[in-house]
């Protein structure tokens, strides 16, 4: 068998036309990777050179991609891809500070916004990484060591879990709507209220229905209201009096005892699904993702 070294491109080049290929221009390849556009070109005229094939199709001012090229790109970018994660994997086990924790929006932003000061206190060390999506990011195949989500185990069956919450919904308004509007006393008298509904698209939610009906109340009286596809724009849409949502108490309890909310009659609705701190079964955490796991969990 042929040495690789004689066989594969230099990683250099490599890496310029993934940059060239993705921007479709050499001199913005240039200006993310801090070479002139000159230099750029040239790479990419020594990969061609090299592999005896045009990668693109030079116009004025502008580059396009061949069917080769195309299909270059996509085996390059997925081969830098594994790399990275690999790379990135054995700098944490080596020790590294950096730590990612995957997790939704509303997450991040009322439950550990409130709590960065004492995670920085109690792990003055370890730089935090907090990488939202709309939807639960593959931890495995993203390369993240943490992640926070809903569900049980049965859920999640490639990744360990420690609980950090369980699901217990109420129903919250903000102190202009309670003044405006007055607060119903009873989930009955709720249904002559504004609702604001989560219309949550990737995740699985509980709604008004789910809610009125754990009251002993016809689910049908649920339909009228705001409908908002993001659970950080509702609690906004709430605080600015615009109606009545559902409050899951992990996330807006803090929200109620500073007065941005306030909390619409006694009943509470538990579901018996927990939300837990995960970490993929099949890799090993770093001793300081270990610290983060059990500071998450430590704060439940």
């Amino acid at each position: 068998m042929r040495n690789l070294r004689h066989i594969l491109p230099s990683a250099g080049s490599l890496i310029v036309f993934e940059t060239a290929g993705r921007l479709l221009s050499f001199t913005a390849a240039g200006r993310e990777l801090g070479m002139t556009q000159a230099a750029v070109s040239y790479a990419i005229r020594g990969l061609e050179d090299e592999l005896g094939v045009k990668l693109f199709r030079r116009g004025h001012r502008q580059v396009m991609l061949t069917e080769a090229g195309d299909r270059f790109l996509a085996d390059v970018t997925l081969g830098l891809s594994h790399i990275r994660k690999s790379a990135e994997a054995l700098r944490a086990l080596s020790g590294g500070t950096h730590v990612t924790l995957s997790a939704s929006t509303a997450f991040a932003s009322f439950w550990m916004m409130p709590r960065l000061q004492k995670f920085r206190d109690d792990l003055p060390g370890i730089d935090l990484r907090i990488q939202t999506a709309d939807r639960d990011l593959d931890l495995i195949a993203e390369g993240i060591p943490l992640g926070i989500r809903g569900g049980g185990a049965e859920d999640w069956p490639d990744y360990d879990l420690l609980p950090l919450a369980g699901e217990e919904i109420y129903a919250v308004a903000g102190p202009a709507y309670a003044a405006s509007s007055g607060l119903p006393a009873t989930p009955a008298e709720m249904t002559f209220h504004r609702l604001i509904h989560l219309d949550e698209p990737f995740r699985p939610a509980a709604t008004w229905r789910d809610w009125f009906q754990s009251a002993g109340i016809n689910s049908a009286v649920a339909n009228r209201g705001l409908l908002i596809n993001d659970y950080v724009l509702v609690i906004q849409a709430v605080m600015e009096g615009q109606g009545i949502a559902l409050g899951w108490r992990h996330l807006t309890d803090r929200l109620i005892a500073s007065g941005l909310l306030v909390r619409v009659t006694a009943h509470s609705m538990t579901t018996g699904a927990h939300f837990h701190v995960a970490w993929p079964k099949n890799r090993e955490l770093s001793d300081s993702a270990r610290q983060v796991r059990d500071w998450l969990v430590s704060q439940a």
